[in-house]
């Protein structure tokens, strides 16, 4: 004849099913991971979507703290892969008032005689104060157009600086520095670009991860070839010259005051001669530093 179960025990059996069911099926609870989530490297070179930021969800990054800041962060190209003897110009506008609104037109007169192609980062400081010659040098198939940020600030989650620039402060300051721009560049070319540099070149790894959430290939470069436009004429042909097989060149297309382009014209008649020669960054994948 069938027994009722005692309630005490029909409610204790109750409460270790529950309490053995949840111990197998729930994860423990450990501290939440606050390592940067950084896009893997054989994604680097292949950008998803372009975006304005408005389509885009960032909460991955929410909490995150960088834990990188400089130049040689991982996510950032700095030199084809290629052991083929090419070389990769680029070239940087940096402002958009003094100085550093200038245009180097013996330079760009020079690359487009000599048929030498070249990568230009312009901020959108620099169109606005150049708006004809930025269309001139857009519609140029020679010169691949790349964004350099709205007002040339380092790509920063949390207002880090660099020579006395003050970064990006957030998330939202980072997107609205490379989106805007290139929303910019669109509007006036029809096309996004493909590649960013931030001002300064100085990054976290989260803003590189973000850049590329924007669909950027964010790029740095291997010879600095001439100092922010600072280097004598000398200076700029010696660095050029130590130059190897897939380096990415930067030098500065904005301070016609400086020896930039005397350097450049000194140079690449050698580097010609020693077997070199110039390609887009387009040309080929890139190398990361990890």
């Amino acid at each position: 004849m069938y027994k009722s179960v005692p309630w005490v025990l029909l409610i204790g059996l109750i409460i270790f099913v529950s309490w053995f069911t949840v111990g197998q099926s729930s994860p423990q609870i450990n501290q939440p991971d606050t390592s940067p989530p950084v896009v893997p490297r054989e994604q680097l070179d292949q950008s998803p979507q372009m975006g304005s930021g408005e389509s885009i969800t960032f909460n991955k990054y929410n909490g995150v703290e960088p834990q990188q800041w400089g130049e040689q962060v991982s996510g950032v190209g700095y030199r084809l892969e290629t052991q083929e003897k090419v070389l990769a110009l680029t070239l940087d506008a940096c402002g958009g008032s003094g100085l550093a609104a200038g245009y180097d037109k013996a330079l760009i007169d020079y690359l487009d005689t000599k048929q030498i192609p070249a990568t230009l980062f312009v901020t959108g400081n620099w169109i606005d104060a150049n708006p004809e010659i930025f269309l001139k040098l857009a519609g140029n198939p020679l010169f691949q157009i790349a964004n350099h940020g709205l007002n040339h600030r380092p790509a920063s989650v949390n207002g880090r600086s660099a020579y006395n620039i003050q970064g990006t402060g957030n998330q939202a300051e980072l997107i609205q520095e490379i989106a805007v721009n290139g929303e910019k560049i669109d509007a006036l070319t029809g096309g996004r670009p493909r590649y960013y540099r931030s001002g300064t070149n100085f990054y976290d790894e989260i803003a590189i991860s973000m850049a590329h959430d924007l669909g950027y290939v964010t790029v740095g470069y291997g010879v600095a070839g001439d100092a922010g436009a600072t280097f004598s004429r000398e200076q700029v042909k010696k660095t050029l010259l130590g130059a190897r097989a897939g380096s990415i060149i930067l030098m500065h297309f904005n301070h016609p005051e400086g020896q930039t382009a005397e350097g450049l014209m000194d140079a690449i008649p050698v580097l010609e001669q020693n077997g070199f020669k110039f390609v887009s960054l387009s040309a080929g994948p890139l190398l990361y530093y990890p």
